[in-house]
């Protein structure tokens, strides 16, 4: 791996945990699960922390988040638990991501944790996709009696957070490591599995499951109508994190990435992909990268410490600013963007441009599937009961596939509400075909 992609953020030691976890109050009424999707309860396993119970602490966090070692990291605690930590009102909130992160990686150093799996009994469910939530889906049934199995489209699982979030804010080995965790609750994995034509919904469950779950995310990006935008020096931003996390893998090479050493960048976009794409740039040795986004600063959708990380390592940013034309240059690379700021035009020399302006979901699963609605933006159509469930029955929808999350966390949030779905769904059916 490329040593500017090490791990920006550093753990705690263990007296340094343990002096934070002693700082919480265990308030009564605890803003901080309150502040989180997935209600965490984060002064019980912050007191078990205090007190050296590194067994119960993981044991807590395990009741609420299959993917802790990653929420540790890349969730928006200063929006969510850490925000509303009492504590806050002073500037001194509990470091809580960074404690979560502690403790997950602890236990699997340790290899502590040891949970008693009921047996494969209640029924059988197919997940599509991998990312936050098809493994959140996934862990959650498997403890619950339920045997799951994953299909994948690519080459290794964790979707979002193995190719979308780079190295340096989470790396593929804790990814790696959560995702043994689940399958160590029984759950298999199908890599290379691509639902659509070839593999459809029918196919699934005539195979035996008793329902489906699709979480396959959004990896259809969108685009601008930028004059002269079909340049090949134009690109997604998410397409270049990608290879940047193949190249990283040892599965590209530096050229294939197609950033490399003294380029000059743009990227249109302020949420938390377009961040990942600029300082990620920096990384692969782009000697000047520019976020350019249409409005200003307070509206931005990245975190605030994202962005002030980026400025920190060289990121430029224009506001309230347009890309409105791309000059080509020769081959793959661009001559120069004209952008628009305040009606003014404004020639910037450039090698390559990146788009980081959203996604919406593909179509090969819908397309190939008799009875599933979606929007007119291509997003599924669920029900709210039973929550989840889709306009075909037994098939269910979470995550990004259908608008509702806008982060890692969300996306789990969202997959809890239907994993419950799910179990009592099929345990109806079950029972029904007991009466006959």
């Amino acid at each position: 791996m490329n040593e500017e992609f090490k791990e920006v953020a550093e753990s705690y030691t263990l007296p340094e945990a343990i002096r934070e976890a002693q700082r919480c109050l265990h308030c009564k009424v605890p803003g901080c699960k309150k502040g989180c999707p997935i209600s965490n309860d984060i002064p019980d396993w912050i007191s078990e922390l205090a007190h050296g119970n590194f067994g119960n602490a993981i044991h807590i966090i395990h009741n609420r988040s299959n993917l802790p070692a990653v929420c540790g990291r890349v969730c928006a605690h200063e929006r969510q638990c850490e925000g509303n930590c009492v504590l806050a009102k002073k500037g001194e909130a509990i470091h809580i991501g960074k404690l979560e992160r502690f403790v997950a990686d602890f236990d699997s150093e340790a290899g502590w944790s040891h949970e008693n799996i009921p047996e494969k009994t209640r029924g059988r469910v197919a997940v599509i996709g991998s990312g936050p939530a098809g493994l959140t889906i996934a862990g959650d049934l498997a403890r619950k009696g339920f045997d799951v199995e994953i299909f994948e489209m690519g080459v290794e699982p964790g979707g979002v957070l193995t190719f979308g979030i780079p190295e340096y804010r989470l790396p593929k080995e804790v990814v790696k490591r959560e995702i043994r965790k689940i399958e160590k609750l029984g759950v298999k994995i199908h890599l290379r599995a691509t639902v659509g034509p070839n593999l459809t919904i029918d196919q699934i469950f005539e195979k035996g499951f008793d329902a489906i779950f699709m979480g396959t995310g959004t990896s259809r990006p969108k685009t601008l109508p930028i004059e002269g935008g079909k340049h090949p020096g134009v690109r997604q931003a998410i397409w270049f994190l990608r290879r940047v996390s193949l190249y990283n893998s040892g599965m590209m090479t530096k050229e294939e990435v197609m950033v490399g050493d003294g380029d000059r960048i743009a990227v249109v976009g302020c949420g938390n992909t377009a961040m990942d794409a600029a300082r990620s740039a920096l990384r692969m040795g782009a000697s000047e990268v520019t976020v350019i986004y249409h409005r200003d600063i307070s509206r931005m959708a990245a975190l605030r410490s994202e962005y002030d990380e980026a400025v920190a390592e060289g990121v430029k940013f224009l506001w309230n600013t347009n890309v409105v034309k791309v000059n080509g240059g020769e081959g793959l690379r661009l001559k120069s963007i004209v952008t628009e700021t305040d009606g003014v035009q404004t020639e910037m020399p450039l090698d390559r441009l990146m788009l980081a302006v959203g996604s919406s979901p593909a179509s090969r699963i819908v397309d190939s599937t008799e009875g599933i609605e979606v929007d007119d933006k291509g997003y599924v159509l669920t029900r709210e009961t039973p929550y989840g469930m889709t306009t075909r029955k037994g098939v269910f929808a979470g995550g990004d596939v259908t608008k509702r999350p806008a982060t890692v966390v969300h996306a789990m949030q969202d997959a809890k509400r239907v994993a419950e779905s799910i179990e009592k769904y099929v345990d109806a059916i079950k029972l029904i075909e007991a009466i006959g």
